[in-house]
């Protein structure tokens, strides 16, 4: 049975997910692979929200669910690129991450009241309003608004600097 807060989160992690493909269409292979200078590349990006190769984000989520309070160390300076990755065109990538994001959005929908109201231990969420002990739905919440967008963010502003500078 969907809960009313349920079908919020995921209307937003679709939202998230239409916005990110919508950025990218048009980008060709070559852009898509190309980088600013200490910076990530359009399929980095895509590549680190998609998460670690093969599980996504879903250990955490059922982790929140089926643990009492689990300490979750987010990797937030790793983009997950490895060598199968790399060599996907950004459709692809595209697809894994759309693909990932709708199942999760899915399956936020079936979560009960009780299992929104799980807590984790996130320690990098210190210094933000959520705090440390996030409940599982501020962390979903989070995790689409805050995290989806500052790559939508850093998605145009990389996508700017590739198209402004000459690939060599």
């Amino acid at each position: 049975m969907s809960t009313a807060l349920g079908v919020q989160l995921s209307k937003i992690i679709r939202r998230k997910v239409e916005e990110m493909i919508r950025l990218c269409q048009g980008v060709d292979e070559e852009t898509a692979a190309r980088a600013p200078s200490g910076r990530w590349s359009p399929k980095q990006i895509i590549s680190h929200l998609c998460g670690p190769e093969g599980t996504g984000g879903m250990p955490m989520i059922r982790r929140i669910l089926h643990e009492d309070t689990p300490r979750l160390d987010l990797e937030v300076a790793n983009p997950f690129y490895s060598k199968n990755r790399e060599g996907m065109t950004l459709g692809e990538l595209l697809k894994e991450f759309e693909r990932g994001h709708l199942q999760f959005a899915e399956f936020v929908t079936t979560l009960t009241e009780e299992q929104l109201s799980r807590k984790a231990h996130v320690p990098l969420l210190k210094e933000t309003p959520l705090g440390v002990y996030p409940t599982l739905a501020e962390f979903v919440k989070a995790m689409a608004e805050y995290h989806m967008d500052f790559h939508v963010k850093h998605m145009r502003e990389i996508l700017q600097a590739l198209r402004a500078a000459p690939s060599g």
